[in-house]
Parts: structure tokens; sequence; C-alpha cells
């Protein structure tokens, strides 16, 4: 039986248990469970802090796991990235005080409070910038206020909260960060390659369907071709003749974002009924 973390908490959490559910998975009714037994799909579910998980798996305790790719990294577990799961994107940023125009080269010899010391360590190193940092398990926009440190690095989603707090960023991204699926080492027992392989593809079919819509319409065979141009599905739209002479149906994949604008172009080139559809799963 395949045994995969879940976070059981934090920004992680819902979405990956929203994901898990709907590529056919049973997940927890109750946020006080820790652990789920999925029979029909052979799958036990563990429900863990997310800064956990890549250790647990990295120890080979646990065959699979949903973390932060910052967390992974931050861990140094020995655990690998299988999947990136296309939610809770955020940025691992540096930031300072507003006006203070910091560089990466400005953090020599500084002190920089941040809550994933693993991660900017190693990203410190590669740079050949030396700095001593300063854990913190929270709130490190207020570390420099107090007086603890000169810089930070933290996730960032909007900035919101750190122009709140009086500072800016500066310097490249350290590192941008995503809901990934992780493994347990190659070296330890093997995960038995059929139940990893649906669930990767179920998976990739829900971000398929999160991606895609599917859209039908009527359009004169004059104008297929410059239809088909806009609407060129995966591999190639399906196309059936109507009984009204000279049209045909057209129906093809076409990215969610943005359909409206292309129902649009359809309609001015001389298209009709048309209908977008979302997609509840996906197998391509």
């Amino acid at each position: 039986m395949l045994k995969i973390a879940v976070p059981n908490k934090g920004a992680l959490s819902q979405p990956a248990a929203t994901m898990l559910s709907e590529a056919g998975y049973r997940q927890r009714t109750d946020l006080k469970d820790l652990v789920l037994t999925d029979e029909a799909n052979h799958v036990e579910f563990y429900y863990l802090r997310p800064r956990d998980i890549a250790v647990y798996v990295g120890e080979g305790t646990l065959d699979l796991g949903i973390t932060g790719r910052d967390m992974l990294l931050d861990s140094h577990a020995d655990a690998e990235e299988i999947m990136a799961l296309g939610f809770g994107a955020s940025r691992f940023r540096f930031a300072s005080p507003a006006g203070s125009d910091y560089t990466l080269a400005d953090l020599e010899g500084k002190r920089i409070a941040t809550s994933y010391p693993g991660l900017l360590e190693g990203y410190l190193a590669d740079r050949g910038v030396k700095a001593r940092l300063i854990h913190l398990d929270g709130a490190v926009e207020s570390s420099i206020r107090l007086g603890v440190a000169d810089a930070i690095a933290d996730v960032v989603e909007t900035g919101t909260t750190l122009r709140k707090a009086g500072l800016e960023l500066f310097g490249d991204p350290i590192l941008h960060s995503e809901g990934i699926l992780v493994r347990r080492p190659r070296s330890a027992a093997q995960i038995d390659p059929v139940a990893l392989e649906h669930l990767t593809r179920r998976l990739s079919g829900v971000l398929v369907a999160r991606t895609y819509v599917l859209i039908d319409y009527d359009i004169p065979e004059s104008l297929l071709d410059r239809a088909s141009a806009l609407t060129p599905g995966l591999e190639s739209p399906t196309i059936s003749p109507l009984a009204k002479k000279g049209w045909v149906a057209v129906r093809a994949l076409v990215p969610a974002k943005g359909h409206q604008p292309l129902m649009d172009d359809l309609y001015d080139l001389g298209a009709r009924g048309i209908l977008v559809t979302e997609l509840a799963a996906c197998r391509l």
C-alpha cells in the first residue's frame, strides 16, 4: 500500500487535499485525523507538519509526500522532487529597510533573519557571501525593526506584508517555490511502480483539467482552416460534418485562460453555437 504524507495545516494543506480529492482519492473530513486509509485505491495518507514531510520521505519512512519546494531544499532531506503541483506558488526573496538600496554583495558580514536557514546557507555559499543567519520561526519581517537583523530572507506572495513593515525587496529571487510531490530515495525499498504511475497520472490529469477547457462550435467548412488555427487542440481538433450543408462541428481543448477572447474571435470569424465546458478530469 502506498504511503503518502499530506500537509496537515498551512497554505498547502487545503489545496493538496482538494487536488487529491479531484484525483479520486479519499481525504479526511475530521481535521483531527492523522491517518486515513483509502482501501479502494490502496493508499494510506499521513497528515503531518509541512516542514517535516521531506524528512519522513527522505528517511524512507513514507513513500511520497506533498510539500513546498522551499521546505524540501531547506530540510536537506534525501528526497527528490518528481512533480510540480501548480498550487502554493511563492517566491523566496531578500528584503531590507526601504531606501537602503542593498545588493547581494552588501550582505557580506550582515545579520540575515530567516525561517529557512538551510536553504539560505546553500544559496549564499554558492555565491561566496558570508553572513550570520538568524533562525526565526515566524514574523521575520519584524526582526529588523527589533534590532535582531540587518536584512531578511522570506517567502513572498504579494509583498504587502513587507511593505507594511517598511521593507523593500532587493536582488533576484532566491527561489520560485510551489507545492510539489516528492519521493523517497531510490536507494530505499522500491515504490510500487504501478501505484506511483496511477497517482502521477491522476494528478497530471487534474492539472490538465484545471488548465484547459473544451470548446465546441459550428463553422462553415470554408472557414475551417482559419478556425482550426485558432483552436488547434493538443494534437488536432475533432471535426464532424453537420446536417446543414457546408457546415462542420469542431471540438478542441484550449487554454482556460483567455477562452473568452477566443470565443469573440471565433464568433467574429463566423462560428456559431460556441460552447465552453470545464473539465473534471483528463487523461492524455
